[in-house]
């Protein structure tokens, strides 16, 4: 019965969202209720608008229009799973887990069901690796990516010695928070600073004890793999011990309006790390405005244009399109497979041009996947917020990962899976 009134749900909305004949379908995992909504919103509603935009400007995608399947999951593994299950049928070309758990669940089924997966900044770390994950794909960058990045900005900041320096990791205690753990512990012996792990059970509300711990301990910097209300409190609860926000900084799902502005002018310095840029100044607005805003067709309550979780939304909606047309170009035909969109995908290349050439100049790195390389160049900048101002900074330029430190451990997990699972490599 579940299952019956999942199909029926992602059939409401596909029916609201889309017009008849539409014939390239794109599932949208979202979650708009739950504990972890509030950051949910912003990406589907940013991931709906760019589809939006493509079939009301382009006409869709090579001459084919674009049908959005939006299946609610809650952020809740089990349910994502099953919206999955409830929408593979109606011919999905890729999926967006938006969720780490959900992600892991998906790789065996997805890749059983030749439909690829792009959990963009997220999910599984190694699949990265494309030689082991034929369907699965995490470009432009990932979270062990992520770790290193946050050290190479620490070492910048502090003249490249970071030894016996102390760092907390304040973390979702899922897998998702866990990612970057065993990363961490690596640079810790390259560079010689102490790791303190600091677990927070879902959904994050209660962190007395991990910050009581922080300010008996004092550690030189924290970072955090954060998400929904947890980054929110883990803010305020710095700003009460009056720990210092530039030497705390967050992953890219830590670094949001909706982490900083509940917290008010104490979140002042507060940093992230981004994939992107953030705000609005992007040519891209306008055509949003003209074809989506202005005709009422925005998703949600249409007030999410310009954060850093609608962008990332729209980014993700845009390599995917980017993904489709390059699929288009490869194999001729405009009505594709999802075994043509991987091959779209395993193809993509995003130049600084072509950003521009969508209205999007200078708004993400360049980056070029490959056979061997599912997951981009990695790169990724420092954002810091002002209170005032009530907007992020970009505070650095584009960090490249260590990659002497990850890609060794990329390889280890992948062909460990690959070993478990019996997959014969690719790319040869």
């Amino acid at each position: 019965m579940k299952m019956k009134r999942l199909a029926m749900v992602a059939a409401a909305a596909l029916a609201v969202a889309s017009p008849a004949l539409a014939d390239l379908v794109f599932p949208s995992l979202s979650y708009r209720t739950g504990p972890y909504a509030a950051n949910g919103i912003p990406f589907a509603d940013g991931y709906a608008d760019y589809f939006t935009l493509v079939n009301e400007r382009d006409g869709g995608i090579g001459g084919e229009r674009i049908k959005l399947i939006e299946c609610e999951t809650g952020y809740n593994t089990e349910k994502g799973v099953e919206c999955y299950e409830a929408t593979k049928g109606e011919g999905a070309l890729v999926y967006q887990p938006l969720s780490t758990g959900i992600t892991y669940q998906l790789i065996p089924k997805a890749s059983a069901d030749g439909i690829p997966v792009h959990s963009m900044g997220y999910g599984r770390t190694s699949a990265a690796n494309g030689k082991v994950f034929e369907w699965i794909f995490n470009y432009p960058t990932n979270y062990w990516y992520g770790a290193s990045i946050a050290i190479k900005h620490i070492l910048d900041v502090e003249g490249g010695d970071i030894s016996g320096k102390k760092i907390a990791l304040v973390y979702h205690n899922s897998a998702y928070g866990k990612e970057p753990i065993r990363t961490l512990e690596k640079l810790s012996e390259k560079h010689g600073f102490e790791l303190m792990l600091l677990p927070v059970d879902h959904p994050g509300q209660e962190q007395k004890s991990q910050w009581l711990q922080i300010r008996r301990e004092r550690p030189d910097y924290v970072l955090m793999w954060g998400w929904g209300v947890m980054n929110q409190v883990a803010i305020q609860e710095a700003a009460n011990i009056r720990y210092p926000m530039d030497h705390f900084i967050g992953i890219w799902w830590s670094g949001s309006e909706n982490d900083v502005k509940p917290v008010g002018d104490k979140a002042d310095g507060y940093k992230s790390l981004n994939m992107h840029m953030p705000g609005a100044d992007f040519p891209i607005y306008d055509d949003l405005k003209k074809y989506v805003y202005d005709k009422g067709l925005a998703a949600g309550n249409g007030d999410q244009a310009g954060t850093v979780l609608y962008n990332r939304g729209m980014y993700a909606a845009m390599l995917a399109v980017e993904a489709a047309k390059k699929a288009q170009e490869i194999h001729g035909t405009a009505k594709i497979t999802p075994a043509m969109m991987r091959d779209g995908m395993e193809a993509l290349e995003i130049t600084q041009e072509k950003l521009a050439a969508l209205g999007l100049p200078n708004f993400g790195p360049e980056f070029k996947v490959t056979c061997e390389n599912h997951g981009g160049s990695g790169l990724a900048l420092v954002q810091q917020w002002d209170a005032k101002a009530g907007k992020w900074n970009v505070v650095s330029d584009y960090i490249a990962p260590d990659l002497d430190v990850v890609w060794p451990l990329i390889e280890e997990d992948s062909m460990a899976f690959a070993k478990e699972n019996n997959i014969e490599l690719r790319c040869k």
